[in-house]
């Protein structure tokens, strides 16, 4: 099965990498992509397309096209009139994304599709296939600033921050994607694939940390989650925010009171083993992201997930699955539960995953102080699709 363009931009950009502990809360200035009906709600979309010269009623029409049947085609759009069809839907709907490769693993299950922006910057978004959902990865910016030593992506240094329609698009693409699956499977066997094919589950787990690019994911988290034809229609309960622990962003993120689950990757529970593995600690110390992980729960009723990379002999220790559930369990009950996520290999690293008899000692640890742990399932390690693994490489 090849679904995958090859049609390449002629440009290049250069990220410098970071120094071990350097991060970059900002992103370098750079130009932006042209502006999409994505990128706005409702009425932005009206005002946009009045800017461009054409009826503000056009953008219902256009948002239907696009966010109801998924299609960017000007040619399926037939109730736009014919002599302006190619050139509105050119200039509100400019093309974001080129498809570099697919990539497949778990039987077709799992999908990593490596994407070329406008600029040449490449990002990748993952599509993991269940029983009962479909669940997207997708990136929130090119690279990342947050510098982790064990993350792939951290290493790669900050290019620049997505648009709100570049992270949309991901979902779009994706979503595309997974129609052309259904038509081809049905095809090749006769029959119609059973499991759900319509994505779901949205993570912002990919490249990227998307509280970094507060604006712009906010304004993708209303594009995902607004009804159609204003958004995509996804359940907010089905998004998952995730986050080094930028605890501004953390405390704002919880007054927009969405219904939305909050990911913490905590990956220590002390200050001086987390400074070297997560460079933001050295601004915001692990109480302190606990306290915004547990207050943003106290506020949204949601149950906060922290994710914790098990890395053997720096983090695995049995004192520390203790201290760690002693923080939680002091903040109360009910309100948190632990994934502890096997390290996956990353080019380089000197470091390797925790042994299996290790791992369940962990986990049995932190349950034994009352703290919901389940060992997360790692989807696409074989493509470097899987967590920390995403460096968009040809």
């Amino acid at each position: 099965m090849n679904m995958t363009e090859t049609t390449k931009v002629p440009v290049e950009i250069s990220t410098i990498r970071p120094e071990p502990g350097q991060i970059a809360l900002k992103a370098p200035r750079r130009e932006q992509p042209p502006a999409h009906i994505a990128d706005f709600d409702m009425a932005g979309r009206k005002k946009f397309l009045e800017e461009l010269g054409y009826k503000p009623f056009r953008a219902s029409q256009l948002s239907k096209h696009y966010f109801e049947r998924l299609i960017d085609d000007p040619a399926q759009m037939t109730d736009l009139p014919a002599a302006d069809r190619e050139e509105m839907v050119a200039k509100a709907m400019p093309k974001l994304l080129t498809n570099v490769r697919t990539l497949e693993a778990d039987d077709g299950d799992t999908l990593k599709i490596v994407h070329r922006l406008f600029d040449g910057a490449l990002v990748e978004s993952v599509i993991m296939r269940y029983e009962n959902r479909v669940t997207m990865c997708i990136s929130s910016q090119a690279g990342c600033g947050m510098n982790c030593p064990f993350c792939a992506t951290g290493q790669q240094g900050l290019t620049r921050n997505l648009s709100t329609a570049e992270i949309v698009e991901q979902v779009v693409a994706g979503a595309r994607y997974l129609q052309q699956m259904k038509g081809i499977e049905q095809a090749e066997d006769g029959h119609e694939d059973t499991r759900p094919l319509r994505v779901s589950n949205i993570v912002f787990m990919g490249m990227g940390e998307a509280l970094a690019n507060y604006k712009r994911t906010m304004g993708a988290v209303h594009r995902l989650i607004d009804p159609a034809p204003e958004g995509l229609g996804i359940s907010a309960r089905g998004l998952t925010m995730s986050t080094v622990g930028l605890v501004p962003g953390m405390r704002k993120f919880e007054m927009e009171k969405l219904p939305i689950t909050l990911a913490l990757s905590l990956h220590a529970p002390d200050d001086e083993l987390r400074d070297e593995l997560i460079p933001i600690n050295t601004h915001w110390k692990v109480d302190e992201a606990l306290d915004a992980a547990y207050s943003y729960y106290r506020t949204t009723g949601r149950r906060i997930s922290i994710e914790y990379a098990l890395i053997k002999d720096i983090n695995d220790q049995g004192w520390r699955a203790d201290l760690l559930g002693k923080k939680l369990a002091s903040r109360g009950r009910g309100w948190v539960h632990v994934n502890p996520i096997p390290l996956n290999p990353t080019p380089g690293s000197k470091w390797t995953a925790s042994r299996k008899g290790v791992e369940q000692n962990f986990v049995e640890r932190l349950r034994a102080h009352g703290i919901p742990t389940t060992i997360r399932d790692t989807r696409g390690s074989d493509i470097d699709g899987a967590c920390g693994q995403l460096a968009a490489q040809e």
